[in-house]
């Protein structure tokens, strides 16, 4: 079929969309494979499987190519490797791109769930299964696009890139890193792994952090001579949190580029040790014998605790700084007197040398991104969001998108949005909405319409 020009009408979805996308999702979903069943375990499916990447007619067309980058990407993931899709235009260095669609999903326990997690059934416009939103609709809804462009062949000025990822919160499977994606600084680059159909053009940066406090354990009714760990923990994490606030307050940006939170600091798991190493073992060698709980008792005060958590950053304060300045509060802390709660509560025993210690620890943090509100990629995903969803209300959320910010600080004219439901994001009985993925389609295409113009 010879070439022709680009139109909504040239590449939009035909009347066989429908068919069409429910088997590009089934077929993702036989990528994975079912996890055996384990108690308290459902592993995320496909894990241990690679999967044989096939071409569809329309996709070995001479101007295609397709390559899965296993050595030279890193990818250590059973030997699942990236796949970067390129539909050629006729002018050297005119391109955009869309990247972001991963193939790995979350977990899932089909016990907790309305319906089977592990296929995809359909109720209306209801395309439910694991990984609908999140982000095997994306993944089908942009491997459409490829597939039409393959079969209806327009002739383009520019090039059209898809990336797909084999592993998103797996920095080691990111091509980028190889520098394959280099040539994608040319043009806007479109990051597509959010959600409800609206630019996202803020997301928050996150550091994992962990507080182990430190105390001495002893019977409840002899108070005066403990120190309570969790007391300790309360109070010490307060005083930490009353500084973060401080310190890094709503930013002004936040504002205009509407993030529903300005950055938070909290903590989201607790976890106490009542008993030595040694007694514990004691209480299991001889459990017919000692009916203690290695879990402590409700007459004991915990010797030690821990505290773990995440500040979710917005992208005007510097990661590093935070961090920097939490373990400064921490030091600064292990040396004042805080709070004490009763005539007897204390940090400190000074006939045994003892004083009650804050530890701090670090996961691998990240950094949010704001995105350029004056570029042409902005511009045409907002100008082509309007068209097809009948308005534009570009959100913020602190929420975090790896690899994204090391785009932009690399050059790239990174925007990003998605076409599945915030509301079901990470959720059990996840699904996403037929139309809007169909939405989504004809969004791209005036996306690359209105750059074929430039």
């Amino acid at each position: 079929m010879p070439s022709q020009p680009l139109s909504t009408s040239t590449v939009k979805a035909p009347k066989g969309f429908l068919p069409s996308e429910l088997l590009l999702i089934e077929t993702h979903r036989r990528i994975q494979i079912r996890p055996k069943q384990s108690a308290g375990a459902h592993p995320a499916r496909g894990s241990n499987r690679k999967p044989r990447p096939r071409l569809s007619p329309s996709l070995q067309h001479r101007n295609w190519w397709w390559s899965s980058r296993d050595q030279s990407c890193g990818v250590s993931l059973s030997g699942r490797g990236n796949l970067i899709v390129e539909y050629p235009g006729s002018v050297p260095g005119k391109i955009l791109s869309f990247v972001g669609m991963h193939m790995d999903v979350v977990t899932a326990n089909p016990d907790e769930w309305e319906f089977d997690p592990f296929s995809l059934s359909i109720d209306g416009d209801k395309l439910r299964g694991r990984g609908t939103t999140d982000c095997h609709g994306h993944v089908a809804l942009v491997t459409e696009l490829m597939k039409r462009l393959g079969e209806t062949k327009p002739a383009l000025k520019s090039s059209v890139v898809a990336v797909f990822i084999a592993k998103l919160f797996d920095s080691r499977c990111w091509c980028g890193h190889a520098g394959l994606l280099d040539k994608l600084k040319s043009g806007p680059l479109f990051w597509i792994d959010t959600a409800d159909k609206q630019p996202c053009i803020g997301t928050g940066g996150m550091i994992p952090w962990k507080l182990h406090f430190t105390g001495k354990l002893f019977h409840s009714g002899l108070a005066h001579k403990a120190i309570n760990a969790m007391v300790l923990g309360m109070e010490g994490l307060k005083e930490i949190q009353s500084r973060f606030y401080r310190d890094f307050p709503p930013h002004p940006q936040e504002k205009v580029y509407g993030f529903a939170t300005p950055s938070t600091m909290k903590p989201t798991q607790w976890s106490c040790k009542f008993l030595s190493n040694d007694f514990q073992m004691l209480c299991l060698l001889n459990s017919n014998r000692i009916f203690a709980d290695p879990g402590g008792g409700i007459n004991q005060i915990p010797g030690e605790c821990t505290v773990s958590g995440d500040v979710r950053l917005t992208p005007f304060y510097d990661v590093k700084e935070v961090m920097k300045k939490l373990q400064e509060y921490v030091d600064d802390i292990n040396t004042i007197n805080l709070a004490t709660r009763g005539p007897v509560s204390k940090y400190v025993l000074p006939d045994e040398d003892l004083r009650g210690r804050l530890t701090l620890s670090f996961d691998e943090a990240s950094a949010g991104v704001a995105c350029n509100l004056d570029s042409r990629g902005y511009h045409v995903l907002c100008n082509a969001t309007k068209e097809v969803v009948g308005h534009v209300k570009p959100y913020s959320i602190t929420g975090t998108l790896p690899l994204i910010r090391d785009l932009k600080d690399e050059g790239f004219d990174v925007q990003t949005s998605g076409y599945g439901l915030m509301a079901t994001y990470h959720a059990k009985n996840e699904y996403c909405l037929l139309t809007d993925m169909c939405q989504g389609f004809d969004v791209f295409v005036r996306i690359i319409s209105q750059l074929e113009q430039d």
